[in-house]
């Protein structure tokens, strides 16, 4: 019996240790022999870089005043990759929704989709209701960018989380997957709408602009924001900051486990405008004694524009992060067309043409002569008026100064439009300055070719309306501040700029405009005593009696000007007003331009604006303190401007001009292919914005915050459901 028991005992024993031979065996052959094959398939940690988007530069005037910066914003976003892959342990499968697309036939079919809402709805709703961060949104918009990038690049649910909230989810983040906040610069206008035309407004980033190669090099491409309209576009490649890096680390089960590593992103360069900050605003103030028009103010000695402004004006803040559609439809459907800069857009100058046609006249013998009015010139059979009845024989000064039609038909003819065509291109008009923002419009001094290309012939009559700047003549107001200049500088032309530097914050220089002496027209034929006779023709605008802008004269400065009233094909808008100025006499540091849209006369409408801006600019000049501060929308007008006036307070204040130039009718001489050149101003193309979504039925879910909380269960989603 005993050697039977003692058998089994062995037999167990022998069992046992077979077994635990080939249990080693196994073990030797997995972890030792194919240790390299099963590795590769055990789930561990992974690692996933994040793109972190560089830090937008400023934009400051001309003496480093801050106009534009980036201030700190939170934004909660979404990982529909990864909660979808939360989803599908929980639940085992993706649910489906109806798709509805037109194929390439233009035929209708519907597929199904992954029901991404309802994995939100699910996996991340009750999680942020419990925190309380619930908000409306576009449950399209989600479908849209989930169907797009299939959740590659995070979907940002909120843009708008006060601080409060972002600390509330980073002390109580109760594991949702996917959801996570981040700190993002916000493009901030802190002047509201000053200089609005050009600063210009930023766009959300767009993936579909990044090539496949940038995206690549990341796990989570988060894109910079972007400039497109003014200086933020044109430019935007030295604003734009460097980007970062984080690396982060996830477990086996795609749980976030902390940050690896973090490169943080820089800052882009400055940008320092010509803008001075405070003329700026003033110049804003002032035009909102009208209803539409601009105003333009250079520094004769270098080009660079101290002011540019045009109204009515548009709040750039009300485009960050996103316009509504509200507010688009208001800037869109405003009949006065207040994203429209009509500072850099062609309208018939009118009289302040005269100053070209006048230095043109020096390229011949015609400064020399003097020439009748007798209130007009015939052609054909068909008389061309002077505003006056007539001005008798009047020099070049004295028809500046009474702004004599009658004059310069017969000067413009004498000159020829071959030497009318040589100044106006030394001057630049009929092209663009090439200041760099967008928008700009080339305008247009008609010629004989140009108008062959229309299918008419040349004559004296066309001379004659080029002279007054009527016709298809047109000029912005940019372009006549610049030829006033160069009148102002004794005959130098130099390039308009907006643009002073770029530094980085070191102060150290990235790029520099310096001034840019185009022409001097001392030496294109022109001699400093043809100059002075013109300018001296100005100055006797304001400072004599019978000059059109008597109300200009200035009492701080030896201002002189030029005015100008155009007719319009409008028969509700029948007249534009001009006005173009320079001060001091001797040695000017200023040039204005001032367009009033609808203005009754330029002497009436729009001197007394100039005479204040230029008027304020030498105060500052002279030391006196002034503090930049935001400006409201200005609200465009359709009402007739018949004149202008500044209460006692403001700093100018004006009497009467004796004589007041009208808009002469040359309607019978402009052919009517020609009186269709009416301007519209909304059909230059304004850059699109990123307009927010609006909430849809789906998304509207807010109210959701201050309902009962359901019991959120974090972690459940690492589970797989029990089948």
């Amino acid at each position: 019996m005993v050697t039977h028991y003692r058998f089994r005992l062995y037999l167990v024993a022998l069992l046992v240790l077979a077994g635990f031979g080939v249990l080693i065996y196994r073990l030797y052959d997995i972890q030792v022999i194919k240790h390299e094959y099963y590795a590769a398939r055990v789930p561990g940690s992974k690692f996933e870089s994040v793109r972190i988007p560089g830090i937008r530069g400023e934009i400051r005037d001309r003496e480093g005043r801050t106009l534009v910066d980036s201030t700190p914003n939170y934004e909660l976003r979404l990982d529909l990759r990864e909660i979808t892959a939360a989803y599908l342990k929980t639940n085992g499968s993706l649910p489906k929704a109806p798709w509805n697309r037109i194929d390439r036939y233009g035929l209708q079919e519907t597929k199904t989709e992954t029901d991404i809402i309802k994995i939100v709805e699910e996996m991340v709703f009750p999680g942020l209701q419990e925190l309380g961060l619930l908000a409306d949104y576009s449950s399209s918009a989600m479908r849209v960018h989930y169907r797009s990038t299939r959740g590659i690049v995070p979907f940002t649910f909120r843009r708008d989380l006060s601080f409060k909230e972002f600390a509330r989810f980073a002390e109580n983040n109760l594991g949702i997957p996917g959801v996570s906040v981040a700190r993002t610069g916000q493009r901030r206008y802190l002047y509201d709408s000053l200089a609005c035309h050009i600063l210009g407004y930023m766009n959300l980033a767009d993936i579909d602009q990044v090539s496949d190669e940038k995206k690549g090099e990341f796990n989570y491409y988060v894109g910079d924001d972007y400039g497109v309209m003014g200086v933020e576009k044109t430019m935007d490649h030295y604003l734009q900051g460097k980007a970062g890096k984080l690396i982060i680390e996830k477990d086996e089960k795609g749980k976030f486990v902390g940050e690896v590593s973090r490169t943080d992103p820089e800052t882009g360069s400055d940008v320092y405008l010509t803008i001075d900050g405070r003329i700026q605003m003033v110049m804003e103030q002032s035009l909102r004694k009208i209803g539409r028009g601009a105003a333009v103010a250079i520094d004769p000695r270098n080009g660079d524009i101290l002011a540019i402004a045009s109204v009515p004006s548009f709040n750039p803040n009300v485009f960050i992060p996103e316009v509504s559609v509200k507010d688009w439809r208001r800037y869109n459907e405003d009949p006065t067309s207040p994203m429209f800069s009509r500072a850099i857009n062609p309208y018939a100058p009118g009289s302040t043409c005269k100053i070209p046609i006048a230095l043109a006249g020096c390229l011949s013998d015609s400064w020399k002569h003097r020439f009748n009015c007798g209130g007009g010139a015939q052609y054909g059979n068909k008389f061309m008026k002077c505003w006056h009845t007539g001005h008798g024989s009047v020099d070049v000064s004295t028809a500046i100064k009474v702004s004599c039609n009658g004059f310069f038909y017969r000067y413009a003819n004498n000159t020829g439009i071959r030497n009318i065509q040589t100044m106006t291109t030394l001057l630049g008009m009929g092209r663009k300055t090439g200041i760099r923002i967008t928008g700009e419009n080339a305008g247009n001094i008609p010629n004989p070719e140009w108008l062959r290309m229309q299918g008419l012939l040349w004559s004296d009559a066309f001379t004659a309306l080029t002279s007054i700047g009527q016709g298809a003549t047109e000029a912005t107001p940019l372009q006549m501040a610049s030829v006033t200049a160069s009148l102002a500088s004794g005959g130098k032309v130099y390039q308009p700029r907006i643009i002073k530097k770029v530094a980085e914050k070191n102060g150290k220089m990235v790029w520099e405009e310096p001034p840019l002496l185009k022409h001097d027209l001392t030496k294109e034929g022109i001699t400093a005593e043809q100059v002075e006779i013109v300018k001296r023709g100005m100055w006797r605008v304001t400072n004599e009696a019978g000059g059109t802008a008597g109300r200009a004269r200035s009492e701080m400065t030896v201002l002189s000007g030029k005015t100008g009233t155009t007719q319009t094909a409008n028969p509700k808008q029948p007249t534009n007003a001009w006005f173009i100025a320079f001060a001091p006499y001797e040695e000017p540091t200023i040039a204005v331009c001032v367009f009033v849209e609808n203005g009754n006369s330029g002497g009436g409408a729009a001197s007394p604006i100039a005479k204040n801006i230029i008027d304020n600019a030498f105060t500052l000049d002279q030391g006196r303190e002034m503090e930049i501060v935001s400006i409201p929308e200005a609200i465009g007008r359709n009402d007739r401007i018949m004149s202008v006036a500044f209460n006692d307070t403001d700093l100018a204040a004006f009497g009467q001009e004796e004589e007041s130039e009208s808009a002469v009718d040359v309607a019978a001489f402009v052919p009517d292919s020609l009186q269709t050149r009416t301007y519209r101003p909304m059909s230059g193309s304004i850059a699109q914005p990123s307009i927010k979504r609006t909430s849809d039925s789906r998304g509207r879910v807010g109210s959701m915050n201050s309902k009962p909380k359901p019991k959120f269960q974090p972690f459940k989603w690492l589970n797989r459901k029990r089948r």
